[in-house]
């Protein structure tokens, strides 16, 4: 192999570690998960074992990153997102980004005609923002019960429990931006005399 190809597999294995420990996971739930050993998945981290497609592709589904961004693999120059819908809890989820770690962004639909059921508040690590595009979507945030509509906003620390659905039997659909915990957006504005 060439010293590029070597240099691009001998990073993977740090790089999967850092992506396991961002997302607060231990060697035993990451194997439970995605069927690879606890010792595969350690030789792996640590560089004792070349990563082949069988390893990389149920590692790249369970942490929702692209394969070639847990290889690292060069730019091809097309700056195009080309996003897989995935469907969770009835809802359907389309990444808009695809660097792992910093901000996620999502555009989510909840279809119409049903609601998502009670709601079932959950917390976790992170930081929250979303911005309603259609529809009217309830959010359950602590004990509150709010109801926004298209062109609102709210941004939450996620450790608050939180949950998501339609505010009436319409469909809903909102950005969904994720940042890690204690990051915020920052709004920087000039002003400008006329």
């Amino acid at each position: 192999m060439t010293d590029d190809v070597d240099a691009v597999l001998d990073a993977i294995g740090p790089r999967l570690r850092e992506l396991r420990r961002r997302h607060g996971a231990t060697l035993a739930t990451l194997a439970e998960s995605t069927g690879i050993p606890i010792s595969t998945l350690s030789r792996l981290e640590s560089g004792q074992r070349r990563p082949t497609l069988e390893l990389l592709l149920p590692l790249a589904r369970i942490y929702q990153i692209p394969l070639d961004k847990l290889v690292d693999a060069p730019p091809t120059g097309d700056p195009r997102l080309y996003p897989r819908p995935v469907t969770r809890h009835g809802m359907t989820i389309l990444p808009l980004s695809r660097r792992p770690g910093g901000l996620q962004v999502y555009k989510q639909i909840i279809p119409g005609g049903r609601s998502r059921g009670t709601p079932d508040p959950r917390s976790h690590e992170g930081y929250h923002w979303l911005y309603v595009l259609d529809g009217r979507l309830r959010l359950v945030l602590g004990d509150q019960d709010l109801v926004l509509a298209p062109g609102e906003v709210a941004e939450f620390d996620t450790h608050l429990p939180h949950w998501f659905g339609n505010a009436d039997s319409e469909p809903v659909e909102y950005l969904s931006i994720l940042g890690p915990q204690g990051e915020r957006f920052h709004l920087r504005a000039r002003y400008r005399r006329d």
